[in-house]
């Protein structure tokens, strides 16, 4: 493992799932104190252009990903969501305004993934077959929004982190993909490693921009080559934009999560479209023909992407 510390290692068999959470800089939950959604279309926003950089990164790296898009977003920028379908990325869900599930009761969260998902498909003429929840808000006490997203009509949900963390996690759970809703959705957490007997995320995020890029290309690397198994990681278009408007009145913990490394991400993020093989989550987890629905509300699937 040292060796891949140091060197990095791409795995000829293993391909990764990218993604990306299409949303803007003042819609993340760590400033929904200081910022009211009524706010939303009085900012000025970044996310059109940084779209545009990033297709133009993972065209560089030959790379297709999944972006789960914000009804929000695509009811105001719909050029922005046609060139991420035309470049032949999937399109997937974010929920329509970013509002974590912990918020909203079944009838409303039905409405809310029911309302993006019409949207999506309406723009691009195809089924949105992925969802992902606002601030990974599918928790312990959530879990009922496996139920929902089976009934409207979705196949997978990326929405559990197996970590503890103060907004999101479900700590102890399923690391990699497993069966929920009657084995009619299938849920596939972020990427996780073990150490020291706990959860590391190592699957994107303010975490990528925390650790130093070695880290994340040995976890990845582990995964790969140890485990056997994709690893599913994610970022934000506003990641990649150390320029955008600083938010006032945010806790300090807050601007430290949002800030923190924004300059080196872009620099990180093409090295980590070249160190490894990457495809979308549909191609990755739902092209394999082992992974069905299965009986068991909580069957982990086994499975290793090879291609």
């Amino acid at each position: 493992m040292r060796r891949i510390l140091r060197e990095g290692y791409q795995s000829p068999q293993v391909i990764n799932a990218m993604s990306v959470d299409v949303e803007d800089y003042f819609q993340v939950s760590a400033f929904s104190s200081v910022i009211n959604r009524k706010q939303w279309d009085s900012l000025p926003c970044r996310v059109e252009k940084n779209i545009s950089r990033i297709l133009e990164l993972f065209s560089e790296s030959n790379v297709k990903a999944t972006f789960f898009t914000l009804g929000w977003i695509a009811d105001r920028y719909p050029m922005a969501i046609k060139e991420i379908f035309d470049a032949g990325h999937e399109i997937a869900s974010h929920g329509y305004a970013h509002e974590r599930i912990v918020h909203q009761n079944p009838r409303q969260f039905f409405d809310d993934v029911s309302r993006s998902k019409k949207i999506l498909e309406d723009l691009t003429g195809q089924s949105v077959l992925g969802y992902r929840a606002p601030s990974y808000s599918i928790v312990s006490d959530t879990l009922w929004a496996h139920d929902v997203l089976a009934e409207v009509g979705y196949q997978y949900s990326s929405s559990v982190v197996p970590v503890s963390h103060d907004l999101y996690g479900i700590p102890g759970g399923h690391r990699f993909p497993y069966l929920v809703a009657g084995g009619k959705l299938l849920e596939i957490p972020i990427s996780t490693i073990g150490l020291a007997g706990k959860n590391i995320n190592c699957g994107g995020g303010g975490w990528f921009r925390l650790f130093p890029y070695s880290f994340t290309r040995w976890a990845i690397s582990s995964i790969n080559v140890a485990e056997r198994k994709p690893c599913v990681f994610y970022f934000h278009p506003w990641e990649i934009d150390p320029l955008q408007p600083r938010v006032k009145g945010a806790s300090v913990r807050s601007r430290f999560r949002h800030y923190l490394n924004l300059s080196k991400t872009t620099m990180r993020l093409s090295k980590l479209l070249t160190d490894f093989r990457w495809d979308s989550m549909q191609e990755v987890y739902l092209s394999n023909s082992d992974v069905r629905p299965a009986d068991g509300s909580h069957e982990e699937v086994n499975y290793v992407a090879q291609h």
